[in-house]
C-alpha cells in the first residue's frame, strides 16, 4: 500500500473537517458558467445590491488621505466606538469601545471565540438546521459540537426543553443564530426569554449570539438580542454582528465581536498572534456604514420581502416540496420529502437531498445548497439574494423538474 506523503504530513484536527459546502457549490456553478453553462446560481449567501456609494467613498477617502498601514489589532478606535455606538442604538445595551474586537470577518469572530475557550472534550450547543462552518469550527478548537435537531412545527427554533435536555457538565457554549442561515428562522422576546430562563441556571455556559442577519426581519418585526432580554447574562455572552449582510459588504471582510473586556482581550491576544487588524481601507469603509445613514436598509428589506413571497409562493407549487415563510434573512429552506424515491427524467435517483441538488443543477443549471451541509437532510437551500428575473426563472426551472420526477 502507497501512502500519501502529503495527506500523512496534515494534521489530524485538519482531517476531522470538510471544505465549506456552500462554497464548494458556489465554485462549481461558477466553473459550469465559464464553460458557457445556463447556470442560476442560488447557493451563495451574498447580496445582490452593491455597496451604498456613501461607504464607498470613505474608503477612497481612505486612501487618499493615506490611511494604508497596521492599525490596533482589534480595529480603530474609532471603529470600535462607532460599532458599539450602532449596537447600541440598535439594541438598547451599553457597550463600550473596549468591549469590542473587529475581525476579518464573522467567521474570523467565531474561530477566534472557539479558539480562545475550547479545550479538547468541551461541548458546544448548536441547533440544527445551522449554518455549514459552525461544527468544523468547533471541531478544529478540539471541541465537541452537540447538535440539537429543531422541529419545522416549532418553526425551527430551540427550545426551553430541547435546550435543558442538551446540557450536560462538558457544555462550554451555545450558538444562536437569528435570523437563521438556512431557515430565517427568528428568535422574537419571547422566545429568547425561555431560552435566557435556562441558561441562568447554568452559571458556567456561555453564549455566542451570531446576529448578522439581525437588520433583514420582515413584516414589520424588530430583532432582539440575548443581552437585550436578559441582562444578567451580559458577562458571559458574545455579540456577533458585521457589515456583510445588513451593508451589502460581504468582500470588505469585517465582522465584530461585543463581549466583557477580560474576554475581547483574549480574541485580541489570539488575532495579533494570527492574522492581526482587519484592513485598515475596509475599516474605514465600516465605520461610514455603521454610523451612516441607515434608511437604504429596510429599502433592502423591502425588496427581500417581496422576493421571499415570490420564492415560497413558486417553491410551494412545485409538486412534491413544501416550504415555510421564512421571518428574515434571505434563504428559503424548503423539504423534498414528496420527491424522495421519484427519478428524473435524467434517469437519476432522487434517493438524498444531494441526489437532489446535484441532479437539480445538472439537468436545470440552478445551484443550490442541499440540507445535510446544514446538518438536516431532507431539505435544501436556496438564496433569494438575486435579482427577481432570476427567481422567476429559476423556481420555473424547479418547478418543471419536479413535474418531471416519476
Amino acid at each position: 500500500m502507497i501512502r500519501n506523503p502529503v495527506m500523512s504530513f496534515i494534521a489530524d484536527r485538519l482531517n476531522r473537517i470538510l471544505p465549506s459546502q456552500t462554497i464548494a457549490v458556489t465554485q462549481k456553478a461558477r466553473a459550469l458558467k465559464a464553460q458557457g453553462s445556463d447556470i442560476i446560481s442560488l447557493s451563495a449567501g451574498e447580496p445582490d445590491f452593491d455597496t451604498p456609494d456613501f461607504i464607498k467613498r470613505a474608503a477612497i477617502r481612505a486612501i487618499e488621505a493615506g490611511k494604508t498601514k497596521y492599525t490596533d489589532v482589534p480595529g480603530t478606535l474609532e471603529l470600535r466606538k462607532a460599532v458599539a455606538a450602532r449596537l447600541n442604538a440598535d439594541f438598547d445595551l451599553d457597550y463600550k469601545a473596549e468591549e469590542i474586537c473587529v475581525s476579518t470577518g464573522g467567521k474570523q469572530v467565531i474561530y477566534n471565540v472557539m479558539v480562545s475557550t475550547l479545550n479538547a472534550g468541551d461541548e458546544v450547543i448548536i441547533p440544527a438546521p445551522a449554518w455549514v462552518s459552525y461544527p468544523d469550527i468547533v471541531t478544529l478548537a478540539d471541541g465537541t459540537p452537540v447538535i440539537v435537531q429543531t422541529d419545522p412545527e416549532n418553526g425551527f427554533r430551540l427550545t426551553a426543553e430541547q435546550l435543558r435536555a442538551a446540557i450536560t457538565p462538558r457544555t462550554k457554549w451555545l450558538c444562536l443564530n437569528s435570523p437563521c442561515n438556512p431557515t430565517g428562522a427568528a428568535y422574537n422576546e419571547a422566545a429568547l426569554k425561555e431560552l435566557t430562563d435556562v441558561l441562568l441556571d447554568y452559571p458556567d455556559i456561555w453564549i455566542l449570539t451570531d446576529d448578522m442577519y439581525a437588520k433583514l426581519l420582515y413584516d414589520g418585526a424588530v430583532a432582539k438580542t440575548v443581552v437585550q432580554v436578559e441582562p444578567r447574562l451580559r458577562s458571559r455572552t458574545v455579540t456577533m454582528n458585521g457589515v456583510s449582510k445588513a451593508y451589502a459588504m460581504t468582500g470588505w471582510r469585517i465582522g465584530f465581536a461585543a463581549a466583557p473586556v477580560e474576554f475581547t482581550k483574549q480574541l485580541i491576544k489570539l488575532q495579533g498572534q494570527s492574522t492581526s487588524n482587519p484592513c485598515s481601507i475596509a475599516q474605514a469603509a465600516a465605520q461610514e456604514a455603521v454610523s451612516g445613514p441607515q434608511d437604504f436598509i429596510s429599502d433592502m428589506v423591502k425588496v427581500y420581502q417581496e422576493r421571499r413571497n415570490l420564492v415560497i409562493g413558486m417553491l410551494n407549487d412545485a409538486p412534491g416540496l413544501s416550504c415555510a415563510l421564512p421571518e428574515g434573512a434571505f434563504y428559503a429552506f424548503p423539504s423534498i420529502a414528496g420527491v424522495l424515491g421519484k427519478t428524473t427524467k435524467g434517469g437519476r435517483l432522487i434517493d438524498s437531498d444531494e441526489a437532489f441538488v446535484t441532479a437539480l443543477l445538472e439537468e436545470t443549471g440552478v445551484a443550490a445548497v442541499h440540507g445535510t451541509a446544514f446538518l438536516t437532510p431532507g431539505y435544501f437551500r436556496i438564496s433569494y439574494a438575486t435579482s427577481t428575473e432570476l427567481l422567476v426563472e429559476a423556481c420555473t426551472r424547479i418547478q418543471n423538474f419536479c413535474q418531471g420526477l416519476s
